[in-house]
């Protein structure tokens, strides 16, 4: 279902952003990110948790926006993700919190950590 899902998106992907768009702003996507509760699921820096992966290999814009806007069919508590729509969450705040997450580095490889080498 997630397959198809991102597949119905492929065809927004290769649009050019509409001259003049307002540019995403990562700054107020980590507000929004924390604000929403996406952190209680998806952790502080989209490290994953409970819910999804989301850093540093965030997905597209339109693929990001049709995931929160659909959600997992059937979510429950303790299984998915309820859809976000915009009422609740703008899609200015979305491209933002997209742009937040694709601002994120990867962790540093477990080498590189003495705490965990020792």
């Amino acid at each position: 279902m997630a397959a198809a899902l991102f597949a119905s998106t492929l065809p927004l992907l290769a649009q050019p952003p509409e001259a003049g768009a307002r540019r995403p702003a990562a700054t107020h996507g980590r507000e929004v990110y924390l604000r929403i509760g996406c952190h209680a699921c998806h952790g502080t820096v989209g490290q994953g948790g409970a819910g999804a992966v989301l850093a540093p290999n965030t997905i597209p814009l339109a693929a990001f926006q049709t995931w929160v806007r659909n959600g997992t069919p059937g979510w429950s508590v303790a299984s998915g993700m309820p859809a976000f729509p915009p009422r609740v969450l703008s899609d200015d705040d979305l491209a933002d919190i997209r742009e937040y997450l694709a601002t994120l580095p990867a962790p540093k490889p477990v080498k590189d950590l003495p705490l965990l080498n020792d």
